[in-house]
C-alpha cells in the first residue's frame, strides 16, 4: 500500500519470508510480505492462529530476522545489523505489549517501567515512569508487586513500560489474551487513548474482528500470506 500525501512511511517491508526448521521439516511461515505502514496510523494485523500475524509482528519489531525480503523500520535498514545493533535499532523507538505481560516479579510496577528508561539512559526515569503509570491510572499502585495486581492492572504496567520512553511504533500482540471481556476493552480504550496522545503509530495483533475495526486500516492474514488490506 502506498503512502497517502502527508503520511510517512515509517513501517517498509518488502518480499519478506521467514522458514523454520530444516531439511523435511522445513516450514515457511511467511510467503512474501509486502506492507508499508504509515507513520501515525493505527492498524491491526488480522488473522486466526496459525496465519502468521505474530511471527510478522516479530520481524517488524526486530525480535525475530526475516529468511528474505528487507524490514526498514523508523528509517534503519534491519537486514545488515547484528544483534547488539538491532537491540540499539529498537530502544527508544519500539514499544511492545504482550499477551502474558512479561513484569518482572520482584520488581514494583514504578520500577518494572523505570528501570528499562534507566538501562536505556534516558533522563529521571523514576520520574518519567511515575507520569506515565499516572496516565494509565496506577498513580495508587506504584509500589506494588504484579502478584499483588490484577490481570488488568499488569496490562496496564506492561502498557506503560512500553509507551514510557516515546516510542514511534507500539506492537500490541493480542493484548486482551488474558483478560477478560469488560477488562480487555478498558484496556484496548487505554491504548488507542495512549495513541493518541503520544502520535505513535500503533500496530494490534489480533484475531478478533470487532477490535481490529478499532483501527483505521485492517490487515488480514492467511496461511504466511496478506489476503486482503482495508480501511476499516
Amino acid at each position: 500500500m502506498r503512502a497517502e500525501a502527508g503520511f510517512d512511511i515509517v513501517i517498509s517491508a518488502q518480499n519478506v519470508t521467514l522458514s523454520l526448521g530444516s531439511g523435511e521439516a522445513r516450514t515457511q511461515v511467511l510467503k512474501g510480505i509486502d506492507l508499508d505502514i504509515h507513520r501515525g496510523e493505527s492498524l491491526a494485523i488480522l488473522g486466526p492462529s496459525g496465519s502468521g500475524k505474530s511471527s510478522l509482528m516479530a520481524i517488524l519489531s526486530g525480535l525475530e530476522r526475516a529468511s528474505g525480503g528487507s524490514v526498514r523500520v523508523a528509517g534503519t535498514e534491519y537486514g545488515p545489523l547484528g544483534e547488539d545493533a538491532l537491540a540499539r535499532a529498537r530502544r527508544g523507538r519500539i514499544g511492545i505489549v504482550l499477551q502474558s505481560f512479561h513484569l518482572l516479579p520482584t520488581m514494583t510496577a514504578l520500577e518494572n517501567v523505570a528501570v528499562p528508561l534507566e538501562l536505556a539512559g534516558i533522563d529521571d526515569p523514576f520520574g518519567r515512569a511515575r507520569a506515565e503509570l499516572e496516565a494509565v491510572g496506577l498513580g495508587h499502585r506504584l509500589g506494588h508487586y504484579p502478584t499483588q495486581l490484577s490481570g488488568g492492572e499488569q496490562q496496564r504496567v506492561a502498557i506503560a513500560r512500553a509507551v514510557a520512553p516515546g516510542p514511534e511504533i507500539v506492537f500490541a500482540d493480542e493484548p486482551t489474551g488474558n483478560l477478560d471481556g469488560e477488562t480487555g476493552a478498558a484496556i484496548i480504550d487505554l491504548l488507542f487513548a495512549r495513541q493518541k496522545a503520544t502520535g505513535a503509530t500503533l500496530v494490534i495483533i489480533t484475531h478478533d474482528h470487532q477490535l481490529a475495526a478499532r483501527c483505521g486500516r485492517i490487515v488480514e492474514m492467511q496461511d504466511g500470506l496478506i489476503v486482503a488490506d482495508r480501511a476499516a
